[in-house]
């Protein structure tokens, strides 16, 4: 039986369709905008302007330049309402069709209809997929307006203006075919039906290669096959295949506020659709914050990709690292880059390159650290040839706003807090690597030992002490303890706590590995490889103050490192596959040199006094970090007063270094690790350091806590959380000291605590926990949006006397977990009346 509408249903749904739009408002309005691209905007435009609910001028008025792209949406959903129901209704039909994939829309069918009307009619109700469709095609279509005489260069260069998206292109020549008349926009019409009985894709199996590009792709991926095979530690003593050791971490969407769970990826996902957020956009955007695994993961997607595992659907992968990159003093173009960086053709430099240009699809590039760039992300200097030299920070950011290469997907790595929004609007997707998951801890701990029966231990040890199990949800510590197992069996010594605890011991692994730890003395390692430690710290911060991670003999030779400081382990080769072969060397793992960093502040009788005090004040622009003397002298004079004019904009990108190296120092100057440098230095510096950084951890609070508004009459007291209040928070864990955090609590004057969406994990939890317990009064405390998990919830347990709420929603808790916060929940919930939502 079919059901057949009456009037009266007709227009209760358009009535509802009114309202639809004066009501969800704002989610339509963040919808439209969220990719920070004006490509849905536009979309939903082009459908109303075809179906003639929208005239020119409602049009024009609607996407006025340079007016915010928020304000733009507003004024079209204005629009809209004030047109009435009808024009409701077409605007929630278009949203529908937009909003859920745009990629998904039919190809162009010009019916037989449609081609006895007007040309002009046609390109209007045709807009939206004349639009997506043409896109592929503009060149030729250009080249059919110019040869028909409708088009001048003028108009082909107002077309092709480098700041317009391929769909902005095909809109602005639309515009001004419309404005040229009738027998312009008929070419446009003939040309489209031309362009709809033959195929817009091109199979690969027609694709025509170069004479030599079966073998250059062969010679790539026999490059990045070796590159990718394995791992080295130990400075090169100890090689592992990635395959033996090699451990899935957690890949997540980002979460959304409408969502109610957390959405898993795949590697494979990574180059898909999934997430998707700007079609238009070639950069997908892998985050995570240090030692989540990020560079792993891009080893084991590339060596899949040569073995011919995965990323079939490419044909060349070329592979970058930043802290490489930024080495490179010479101005380069795009093929000096790919064929000097990577791979070098043997021969038909310019055909391959030439294939390359013609078929960006079947390209990929991945840049691994972006974070460890010298040039914070600027979208200023514009470059559009792939042949023109410039810088190599200006070729990079030009390639990841798609002005260079453009088609050709890019997967760059980065800590999150390092991706300026200046870049994001550029972001085809974000893919966030969370590290560990427990299942992954058990199988990384086990795959690094043969003995199963050592493994078994391992992981009791690591389960049995939350704390410990909350550090391994980071790989790089999850590394740190299957490397010192003996050290975690064998010692009588509570297990590692503090993630400086943690380093250290990784230190004393490292020198006893060399054999001459050799006495009963527990102590005696520090004071034997003391100038080692100071040698390996003076190039750890003179790096990490210039942005420089990759060192050459001569950099080693001026902070005095020898050939015995390399074989200690903590420097190795660094990989590169340029055919320059001088040997570069890099730290096992950018936290390793933040660590010997704070070493050398703690050992260094040179430092200046105000030195730990600007290390605390990095989160301001204006500030700089410890002085820099040592690769000043790579610098010619002129580039060293750019050096300092570039000084602001360089800070944000050390930002985090030197956060993890303060972090370090408030763990190297406590109590409990404070004997360890009394055989190397004066007493009295030491515990005058000490009190130093207590002290400016203090000052850094107070200055978090004073810029709490003051609340409204009748509401709580709430203090959303700054940027750095999370690291300040493990600063004081480091430390360990509970006057410490009894005085630091005792300024937060605050009834509400909002740590939503601050990459609070486990760790996180721990250090959270074990300051907000000396809180003299309760406080609400919203988690939303994080990644606590079940370890993360027994972190908090000691903590929950003191909270009055107690907000988790979306933090991946399992039923287990849950269980565990009631128990703990009902025991204070007799004293506090705790509130627990998850």
């Amino acid at each position: 039986m079919k059901l057949i509408e009456s009037p009266v249903l007709e227009e209760h749904k358009a009535m509802l369709a009114q309202e639809f739009v004066l009501r969800q408002r704002a989610d339509i309005v963040h919808a439209l905008c969220r990719s920070g691209s004006s490509e849905y905007l536009e979309s939903v435009l082009d459908i109303l302007l075809s179906q003639e609910q929208l005239t020119w001028e409602d049009y024009q008025n609607i996407l006025v330049p340079g007016r915010s792209l928020h304000t733009n949406a507003r004024q079209l959903l204005d629009l809209v309402f004030s047109k009435g129901v009808e024009t409701c209704l077409h605007l929630t039909a278009a949203l529908k069709q937009v909003l859920p994939k745009l990629t998904g829309a039919q190809s162009i069918e010009i019916t037989n209809e449609e081609r006895a009307t007007t040309s002009t009619h046609a390109l209007v109700t045709q807009r939206a997929r004349l639009v997506r469709e043409l896109k592929d095609s503009l060149d030729g279509l250009l080249d059919a307006l110019v040869a028909s005489g409708h088009f001048s260069s003028v108009d082909c260069d107002e077309v092709n203006l480098p700041i317009r998206t391929p769909l902005q292109q095909v809109r602005t020549l639309l515009d001004l075919v419309l404005a040229k008349g009738e027998d312009a926009a008929h070419v446009v019409v003939k040309y489209a039906q031309q362009q709809q009985t033959s195929s817009l894709l091109v199979n690969e199996s027609e694709l025509r290669f170069p004479k030599e590009f079966s073998r250059y792709q062969k010679k790539l991926s026999s490059s990045v096959l070796a590159q990718s095979s394995f791992v080295g530690t130990y400075g090169g003593g100890s090689i592992m295949r990635l395959d033996d050791i090699y451990t899935e971490g957690q890949l997540e969407l980002p979460q959304d506020l409408s969502e109610t769970s957390s959405t898993s990826v795949t590697l494979e996902d990574i180059v898909g659709e999934v997430g998707t957020v700007n079609t238009e956009a070639d950069t997908v955007l892998l985050s995570g914050y240090a030692g989540s695994g990020k560079s792993t993961l891009l080893q084991r997607m590339h060596l899949l990709w040569a073995r011919g595992a995965a990323l079939q659907d490419f044909l060349l992968l070329f592979p970058f690292s930043c802290r490489r990159l930024n080495s490179e003093q010479r101005e380069l173009s795009v093929i000096d880059l790919l064929f000097q960086h990577c791979c070098w053709p043997d021969r038909d430099k310019d055909e391959i390159f030439q294939f390359i240009l013609d078929h960006p699809h079947l390209i990929i590039f991945t840049f691994d650290g972006l974070d460890e760039l010298k040039d914070t992300f600027s979208d200023e200097q514009r470059i559009c040839c792939p042949t023109q030299c410039a810088s190599v920070p200006i070729i990079l950011f030009n390639l990841l706003q798609g002005c260079l290469m453009k088609g050709v997907l890019k997967i760059v790595s980065s800590r999150p807090q390092a991706v300026s929004p200046a870049l994001k609007k550029h972001l085809r997707k974000e893919v966030i690597l969370k590290g560990f998951s427990p299942s992954s801890i058990d199988s990384f701990v086990r795959k690094h030992h043969n003995d199963a029966t050592v493994a078994v231990k391992v992981l009791q040890s690591v389960k049995t002490n939350s704390a410990l199990l909350g550090l391994c949800h980071s790989p790089v510590l999850c590394w740190i303890v299957s490397q010192c197992h003996k050290e975690l069996l064998d010692s009588y010594e509570e297990s590692p706590k503090t993630i400086t605890h943690a380093y250290l011991m990784i230190l004393q692994h490292f020198f006893q590995r060399q054999g001459s730890a050799n006495t009963d003395d527990g102590l005696s390692w520090m004071l034997q490889h003391h100038t080692t430690i100071l040698h390996l710290g003076q190039l750890a911060s003179e790096g990490i103050n210039c942005s420089v991670y990759v060192f050459s003999q001569a950099d080693l030779n001026k902070c005095g490192v020898t050939e015995m400081d390399v074989g200690s382990g903590f420097l190795m080769q660094s990989k590169s596959m340029s055919s320059n072969h001088i040997n570069m060397f890099e730290f096992l793992h950018v936290t390793i040199q933040c660590f010997f960093a704070a070493a050398f502040i703690v050992l260094s009788t040179t430092i200046e006094h105000c030195t730990i005090p600007r290390l605390f004040k990095t989160q301001d622009p204006k500030m700089t970090p410890f002085g820099s003397t040592c690769f000043h002298g790579c610098l010619s004079s002129s580039e060293q007063q750019q050096k300092l004019l570039d000084d602001r904009d360089t800070t944000e990108a050390k930002h985090q270094n030197m956060q993890i190296t303060a972090m370090f120092l408030c763990g190297l100057l406590s109590q409990r690790h404070q004997c360890l440098w009394f055989q190397c230095c004066s007493s009295s510096n030491i515990v005058k350091r000490a009190k130093l950084v207590t002290k400016c951890l203090s000052k850094a609070l107070q200055k978090h806590f004073k810029s709490i508004p003051q609340p409204v009459q009748g509401e709580k007291k709430s203090m959303h959380a700054m940027p750095g209040f999370v690291w300040l928070i493990k600063c004081i864990y480091e430390m360990q000291e509970n006057t410490v955090a009894k005085d630091a609590m005792s300024k937060m004057d605050v009834q509400h605590l909002k740590l939503t969406y601050c990459n609070i994990g486990p760790v996180e939890c721990t250090a959270l926990a074990y300051v907000l317990q000396h809180l003299k009064n309760p406080v609400g405390l919203q988690l939303d949006y994080n990644s606590v998990g079940d370890v993360g919830i027994e972190q908090l347990l000691p903590c929950l006397h003191i909270c009055q709420s107690l907000y988790l929603r979306n933090n991946n808790i399992s039923d287990e977990g849950i269980s565990k916060l009631i128990t703990k929940g009902i025991l204070c919930f007799l004293t506090t009346n705790l509130l627990i939502t998850a």
